[in-house]
């Protein structure tokens, strides 16, 4: 029998937005850096960017701040505050992935689409309106007071909702920021949109898609 969830639910960037901090730093550093350098560099900025949100929350441009100012430190770099700053400036310039309009469009009118996002109330209404279909709801990490990973952050979103767990499909493309947390809130249902950020983990239950194209057949739509 097909789920039909009362919400589905997003991450949004890097699986609906495509969100391009490896780009970003290659904009400031590839002078610099070797491209075996460049790639040491990204996964670290990657890894201290999680790292900084498992804390108590912060404005996300002193989360970039830091993460970068770490990365600096541990890859021997002079540390500029001023390139933090235009990082998080590109954050609300960033638009969809190719198949993202048209996949949302397809459901959008039948079944109310959310955003969870690690973002800021003044970033996210730009890459909101690239994406070409309406988002009934979008929840913010600088309104839950808490980044995902945490369960605080989905559970904001539940109680502003409504609803539970059993009620949502969760989609993402990442299983550190949302997917792990999801099946352990138990959110049973879930899709992994694999964009190649991240190694395909079956322990944590999901339905695996190369693109969000195939969410209206995976809901009978």
């Amino acid at each position: 029998m097909t789920f039909r969830p009362k919400f589905i639910t997003f991450d949004c960037h890097g699986t609906m937005i495509n969100f391009d901090m490896a780009g970003a730093a290659r904009a400031h550093y590839a002078d610099i850096l070797t491209e075996e350098q460049m790639t040491t560099f990204i996964a670290d900025f990657t890894a201290y960017r999680l790292d900084e949100v498992l804390g108590a929350w912060k404005p996300y441009a002193d989360l970039v701040h830091n993460a970068l100012e770490r990365t600096c430190k541990r890859n021997g770099i002079a540390f500029d505050p001023e390139i933090a700053v235009e990082i998080y400036n590109r954050v609300p310039t960033w638009g969809p992935h190719a198949d993202v309009p048209a996949g949302l469009a397809k459901i959008a009118d039948k079944i109310p689409l959310v955003a969870l996002t690690n973002s800021m109330n003044e970033q996210i209404p730009y890459n909101i309106a690239k994406l070409g279909a309406p988002i009934a709801h979008v929840y913010t990490a600088e309104s839950a007071q808490a980044y995902k990973p945490q369960m605080r952050a989905f559970e904001y979103m539940f109680d502003m909702l409504g609803c539970g767990p059993q009620d949502v499909l969760h989609v993402s493309s990442s299983f550190r920021y949302d997917l792990m947390t999801a099946h352990d809130l138990g959110i049973r249902n879930k899709v992994w949109v694999n964009r190649g950020h991240e190694p395909a983990n079956p322990y944590y239950g999901y339905t695996e898609m190369k693109d969000v194209s195939g969410l209206a057949a995976l809901v009978g739509l």
